[in-house]
């Protein structure tokens, strides 16, 4: 998934993603898309298209209309609420008994079907709810279902999986929820005119999905309604990864009655399933969470949470306007003070996300693997990480983040080597053409500039190969739009993982039939790798192949993975039972305040 911030080294704060993010930059850009695999009629199909046909296929034209629908989302939310283009901002109020004040990105869509960035998320799961979730330890455990199916080998290869909906399942207004609204939801999240950019891939293992997409069927045979609590879900074969698609929001369920009464706008105030009800959502000043009190599982223990999409400073922390935030650069060494009267509230974690550079490898210069390696090998991560980040994140050699097996903590990837990297500039065949005089690198955001550990990688270009590359910067929605489209040569991002498995972001991001792949690598190699991976049920073997991939991308420089994301925040200590998650999963119903 794409993260939803850009990591600014000049900025007072953190917003974590985690694209992403999307999650992380722009969203990836954390968050981002999230992780998944196609179905094996589009892995046929990919291979006998060429780049050209794929560029005009569906999946680009749900990706354009993804766009568009983005971009028209603010005019969706004034109209809903009767707005202007000139919100005016409330003065902040007193904290209210009971009340969770926290500060995040201001979300993009919240139609699960929809969502790719992590700022999106982040709300979306406190909101609905799905068969599953991840629990705090990102173990998979029982939603809306009453526990965690194991599956049944059939004799024809599939594999089925048995819900039982628990009895006191509701949507916010009451309504029953049923085997059918899953059923409904999933096929909703299918079709073609739902434009989903992710329901492919974290639906597509399921029997008839992907016919059911290419409208060559009228239903998703794979999904079957037994009786009102009981759901059959059939996928074509083994795979260790597709209870953990079901705790991504394209799996979440809906209210069929107020999608289909206002499919354009429902989502700006939906009749969710999960802990909180989404009351109020003031354009670009925040929105507010109140506690549903019917909630399947243990209700929330916070009466509401009030998010401010603008600022999350330390000093707004400070000044009782928040009660958690996160810690940028201006302020962390304050804060690692022992004898600071912050340091007490001060906790840190690890996230599943990874921030990189990328290449669109079709695109010349960057169809040359030593003009990537050249770029990759200027760059002196260690000096931004720990001079210009002053140790807040954490130098990435790889891609797979720590927390997962398959990271491996020894691998050093490309190595800084300045004298290496001129040699394979002068060498490849691009040396003295406009090509690599005009080189540019997009990124999501819209500052005076492009943030301290962007001018510092700039600046190593220019004096370790002689090369004056320009930073673009590019508005959220527009850069997540022309990123999927292919239109970048040379971009950078961040991805939140959806789920704890290096399938979410190897087979995603790197395999040539997936939807996630904006690199437009075509490997057959690592196609066969990550395939073998993608079905294989011994761990050991998996860990392995996927360390190969890693290494193998690694190396020919389709990534320069520069960090991965660690959380850094103050929680004031009336809060408690709040912990900062390594990666998107709904945990504010566990946040109590002590009044």
């Amino acid at each position: 998934m794409r993260a939803s911030q850009i990591w600014n080294a000049t900025g007072s704060s953190w917003k974590r993603a985690i694209l992403l993010v999307s999650l992380a930059l722009v969203a990836a850009a954390l968050l981002a898309a999230c992780g998944g695999d196609e179905s094996s009629d589009r892995v046929d199909q990919q291979q006998a298209a060429s780049r050209t046909d794929r560029a005009e296929s569906q999946a680009e034209q749900q990706q354009e209309s993804r766009a568009d629908r983005q971009a028209t989302i603010q005019q969706q939310q004034q109209q809903a609420q009767g707005q202007e283009q000139q919100v005016e901002v409330r003065p902040v109020q007193p904290r209210e008994a009971g009340e969770f004040r926290i500060a995040r990105s201001e979300p993009i869509n919240l139609d699960p079907a929809q969502i790719t960035d992590v700022s999106s998320a982040v709300i979306a799961v406190e909101i609905f709810g799905g068969l599953l979730v991840l629990d705090r330890s990102l173990r998979i455990a029982p939603d809306l279902a009453e526990s965690v199916p194991t599956g049944q080998l059939n004799s024809d290869g599939t594999v089925t999986y048995r819900f039982t909906i628990r009895d006191n399942a509701r949507f916010h207004d009451g309504k029953r929820i049923t085997a059918e609204d899953f059923k409904w939801s999933i096929e909703r999240n299918l079709r073609p005119e739902t434009l989903s950019p992710t329901a492919p891939d974290f639906l597509g293992d399921i029997v008839g999905a992907s016919e059911f997409l290419r409208n060559r069927a009228d239903e998703v045979v794979g999904v079957q309604v037994i009786d009102e609590v009981t759901l059959d879900i059939t996928i074509k074969q083994q795979t260790p990864v597709f209870l953990y698609k079901l705790t991504y929001p394209t799996a979440f369920v809906l209210d069929r009655d107020q999608v289909e009464d206002d499919p354009e706008r429902w989502a700006l105030a939906p009749n969710g399933s999960g802990p909180f009800r989404l009351t109020e959502w003031q354009l670009g000043e925040g929105l507010t969470l109140e506690r549903f009190d019917d909630y399947h599982l243990e209700p929330a223990k916070v009466r509401k949470v009030s998010v401010r999409f603008a600022g999350g400073s330390v000093e707004q922390f400070e000044n009782d306007e928040l009660d958690q935030a996160f810690i940028g650069l201006n302020d962390i060494e304050r804060v690692r003070d022992p004898a600071s009267d912050l340091n007490p509230l001060y906790v840190s974690r690890s996230e599943l996300s990874v921030f990189y550079l990328a290449f669109n490898v079709t695109q010349p210069p960057f169809d040359d693997p030593n003009v990537r390696l050249a770029l990759a090998h200027a760059i002196d991560k260690t000096t931004i990480v720990e001079d210009v980040l002053d140790d807040l994140l954490l130098a990435a050699h790889q891609i797979v983040p720590p927390g997962l097996v398959a990271h491996d903590a020894d691998y050093r990837g490309l190595v800084f080597d300045p004298e290496f990297a001129q040699e394979l500039l002068a060498e490849s065949r691009y040396a003295g053409t406009t090509f690599i005089d005009e080189i540019r690198l997009t990124i999501p955001g819209a500052g005076a500039t492009p943030g301290s550990v962007f001018e510092a990688i700039q600046d190593m270009w220019r004096q370790h190969l002689g090369l004056e590359i320009e930073i673009q910067q590019v508005e959220f929605a527009t850069f997540i739009s022309e990123v999927d489209r292919g239109l970048y040569g040379f971009f950078s991002l961040g991805w939140s993982l959806d789920y704890p498995d290096p399938h979410n972001v190897l087979d995603y991001k790197f395999h040539s039939a997936s939807l996630g792949n904006d690199t437009q690598l075509d490997s057959e190699e690592i196609d066969s790798l990550l395939e073998r991976a993608r079905y294989s049920l011994d761990h050991e073997l998996r860990t392995g192949l996927y360390q190969d991939v890693d290494r193998m991308l690694v190396e020919d420089a389709i990534w320069i993975p520069l960090y991965y994301s660690v959380a850094h925040e103050v929680v004031k200590p009336y809060v408690q039972d709040y912990e900062p998650t390594r990666m998107v999963i709904p945990h504010l119903r566990f946040v109590s305040i002590e009044e």
